[in-house]
């Protein structure tokens, strides 16, 4: 599976589109900017979503679903939201299609013309409080903690499989409250899931922050985030949570009615993360020889894999294989048992490592008589020989131990790419090197854009709980109190 598979060092940007789509995840579509996520890329999606969505409903949320389409005049009602999203905006001028005079094409109907223009939700503030202003009359009606899992489109020119698609998957929770502190609070307690969720499900070590002016959700009085470190230097931005304030609450007129008896309106809040989890988790942890998946997120932590020449010993290593596989699904693991016999053990080898799958059990005739079978490891391709008496056990340790590994190996990558900077000239070195460069920055949003114009680098946030370190800024030599997170980034 592997051969002729480009590395990382050869290519980078070419090894993650070629991994992607070897190792059937997903693949372009015939729409220009879409992607189709083919049943493995999927599964791996679905366990993000299971897990998200138990964490969700344990800090109190509930799902529901709202309209795909927005009315136009709902996104005019936020004016910096609007102007956040419109050039990325895709709009239904039409209802109906009708045959050509000639029959051999269809047309847009030019008698179906909408009375108001719908939009193709980017996101769902708008449509969403416009019902919330049917919802809420009293303080008795709060909180309300919701979220949606939904596909969205942003009309993006320059797509990438997984990371930037002009349509996505993600979830968007929206939820509203009494008072500023709870809104606060809810949207620093979303971020501390993402975090906890990319740290011990993903095994990518994160850094949570807050966004400067500049690089705010359209619409938000605060975006809190989680940057990552991919393995060519790289960040990626990998959830966020934003305080709205009253922002949404003022465009649509949500108020309620105090314990007092007051009109107030109410705060709220909004957060989300998408597919775009799918390129961190590649990107994070895969080789030159594939995918490598931490075994929270794989959809298959066990794969067996027969060895026979005979008839005989492929019925007696099969028989074994299938009883393995029922002692292993009792301790809750997911098994296959690749008993094909039209492929040979080495191409079925090559092929789970290249799709990641963490373990690997090889069962032979020799290991029949042994009572023993053979074990790799995805992580570090390590194998050895372990008795089928003790086998479940072990495996189920092995891919703990496979987890821990691979958050270990992404945390002391993040740490040995992680520089400060005390001037413009060692920053600049820094940043094309790659990496996570603290420095400081005398707080402007002049400031930050030259710095991004000369260097292509982005503050990624300013990390929560910083240290308060009085400094000069690298650029314009400036009064700073901290340093922030400058990267290059997706």
């Amino acid at each position: 599976m592997a051969k002729n598979f480009i590395t990382r060092e050869q290519n980078y940007s070419q090894w993650y589109n070629d991994l992607v789509v070897r190792a059937d995840m997903a693949e372009t579509s015939d729409v220009r900017g879409c992607m189709i996520i083919k049943p493995y890329g999927y599964a791996v999606w679905e366990k993000m979503q299971q897990a998200l969505d138990k964490m969700f409903k344990d800090t109190g949320h509930v799902n529901a679903y709202f309209p795909l389409f927005i009315p136009k005049s709902y996104l005019s009602k936020e004016a910096a939201h609007v102007e956040g999203f419109a050039k990325e905006c895709a709009v239904v001028t039409h209802y109906r299609l009708k045959a050509s005079e000639d029959g051999k094409s269809v047309e847009v109907d030019p008698d179906a013309k909408l009375e108001e223009e719908l939009i193709v939700r980017p996101t769902s503030e708008t449509i969403i409080w416009n019902s919330y202003k049917k919802w809420i009359q009293s303080y008795r009606d709060l909180p309300i903690l919701i979220n949606q899992w939904a596909n969205v489109v942003r009309w993006e020119m320059r797509t990438r499989l997984f990371l930037r698609t002009a349509e996505f998957l993600w979830q968007e929770g929206h939820t509203a409250h009494a008072t500023k502190a709870e809104a606060i609070f809810e949207a620093e307690k979303m971020l501390d899931v993402y975090a906890e969720f990319a740290e011990k499900f993903m095994a990518m070590p994160v850094i949570k922050g807050v966004k400067t002016p500049n690089e705010r959700f359209a619409g938000a009085l605060e975006t809190y985030c989680i940057e990552a470190l991919m393995q060519d230097g790289k960040a990626l931005q990998a959830g966020t949570s934003h305080f709205l304030g009253q922002n949404f609450a003022k465009a649509f007129d949500v108020r309620f009615t105090t314990k007092e008896g007051n009109q107030e309106l109410v705060w709220a809040t909004s957060w989300g993360v998408s597919t775009r989890l799918m390129g961190a988790l590649i990107m994070t942890h895969s080789d030159d020889n594939g995918l490598v998946l931490p075994p929270k997120l794989a959809p298959t932590h066990v794969v067996i894999v027969p060895i026979y020449k005979t008839e005989e010993e492929y019925k007696a290593v099969c028989d074994m294989g299938r009883k393995i596989k029922e002692d292993l699904e009792k301790f809750g693991l997911s098994v296959k048992l690749d008993d094909r016999d039209t492929h040979k053990p080495g191409w079925k080898f090559a092929e789970y490592e290249f799709k990641g799958v963490p373990l690997r059990i090889a069962i032979g005739p020799r290991d029949l008589e042994n009572n023993s079978v053979e074990v790799a490891r995805r992580d570090t391709l390590e194998k050895e020989s372990i008795s089928i008496t003790d086998l479940p056990n072990k495996v189920v340790h092995l891919l703990e131990r496979i987890q821990e590994n691979l958050y270990t190996k992404a945390k002391d990558f993040q740490e040995e790419n992680t520089h400060y900077a005390n001037d413009f000239n060692e920053f600049k070195k820094l940043i094309k090197k790659g990496g996570f460069v603290y420095a400081h920055w005398d707080g402007t949003n002049e400031t930050e854009d030259r710095i991004k114009e000369y260097t292509k680098a982005t503050i990624r946030c300013i990390p929560l709980n910083n240290k308060q370190e009085p400094g000069k800024c690298i650029l314009t030599g400036n009064p700073s109190l901290q340093r922030v997170l400058f990267a290059k980034a997706y």
